[in-house]
């Protein structure tokens, strides 16, 4: 009988939630959920440390005091998908489905619901007809976008032509851009000096 009260009174101790799964890394929780890396794979474990989203390829490393690593902010982690040649960047959420498609040059992690991104315009110049093919032309802009990737504000409205070509664009266009309060993002200009704007 003194045994049976043993082995009952030791389970509640013994029984919490674990995964019994070796990772190579474990980072800092952030927005209640941490990556973890296995191979060249990441995942994320929620705050009970029960794997939430199974380890995948396509997550986005952010540098974090000399470490890198996904991260999720205000909901939203970066994802990255290769389309003939070049990477174009889009958002999950904690379910690991995508809900900003790939579709930036280039974008960074959320801050406040806001998020600066390399969005891309397309501009038909004509047709050639000898070629039978119609001329464009693409220019991208330095924009704020909200948690759905719906574009609040250009930060260069005159853009920066860019040729969509894996041997012209072989890594993402730079985001000079920043933000340094909730409202406030610096630009650079192109006589290399800074302007702030207020965005509400």
């Amino acid at each position: 009988m003194k045994k049976l009260l043993i082995i009952f009174f030791m389970i509640p101790i013994f029984g919490f939630s674990q995964t019994t799964e070796e990772f190579d890394f474990i980072a800092p929780y952030s927005d209640g959920y941490a990556a973890i890396k296995k191979g060249e794979s990441w995942g994320f474990v929620n705050d009970k440390g029960t794997i939430a989203i199974d380890f995948r390829y396509d997550l986005v490393l952010t540098e974090t005091n000399g470490n890198k690593y996904p991260v999720f902010k205000n909901n939203r982690c970066l994802i990255s998908e290769i389309k003939k040649g070049i990477t174009y960047f889009g958002y999950i959420d904690k379910t690991g489905n995508t809900v900003i498609e790939p579709k930036f040059l280039n974008a960074i992690n959320f801050n406040n619901n806001k998020a600066l991104a390399l969005g891309i315009l397309k501009e038909e110049l004509g047709s050639n007809d000898i070629l039978g093919k119609n001329v464009v032309s693409y220019r991208y802009f330095e924009v704020i976008i909200d948690t759905d990737g719906n574009v609040d504000t250009y930060l260069n409205p005159k853009g920066i032509n860019v040729v969509l070509d894996k041997d012209y664009l072989k890594t993402p266009p730079e985001i000079t851009s920043k933000q340094i309060s909730n409202n406030l993002f610096v630009v650079r200009t192109k006589n290399s000096k800074w302007m702030i704007k207020s965005i509400e």
